[in-house]
């Protein structure tokens, strides 16, 4: 019985250290894709990129099941979505990077672009997660 508890400990416990290797990895990359994509000369502090509420990619599918796909007849374009609680228009696109016509993209540059997004979505999500977390502490009661 004490056996398997402590496995499922371990368990847990390694999954955890790797999410956090997988996390610091991935940031890692996802700044090296940054710098080479040319992103820094939109968003010039790294950190900053982390202020969009999302990025999107229009020319190139994002979904799971024909990820990095090209649409025909699109240009491929990352596109970072803003929120301005004080503006008239609450959220506003912001262009990083324009590659031009899809089908004419190379496909390893048109690779990392859609790396790049996916990697930047990983970490916002981590974000998420420590946000409602702390969210979260309020409601416990102070027993």
């Amino acid at each position: 019985m004490m056996s398997s508890a402590l496995d499922r400990l371990k368990n847990l416990t390694n999954k955890i250290s790797s999410y956090e290797r997988a996390r610091k990895d991935n940031l890692i990359i996802l700044q090296n894709l940054y710098n080479e994509l040319g992103i820094h000369q939109k968003v010039e502090d790294f950190g900053e990129l982390f202020n969009f509420k999302a990025i999107n990619l229009s020319g190139a599918s994002l979904q799971s099941e024909s990820l990095g796909e090209i649409k025909k007849g699109k240009y491929l374009q990352i596109l970072a979505i803003g929120y301005d609680r004080e503006a008239v228009v609450k959220s506003k696109n912001v262009s990083l990077g324009y590659f031009g016509k899809a089908e004419n993209v190379d496909v390893t540059l048109k690779n990392k672009i859609v790396e790049f997004i996916i990697r930047f979505r990983f970490e916002k999500s981590f974000m998420t997660l420590e946000h409602y977390h702390v969210m979260l502490e309020s409601f416990q009661s102070s027993e």
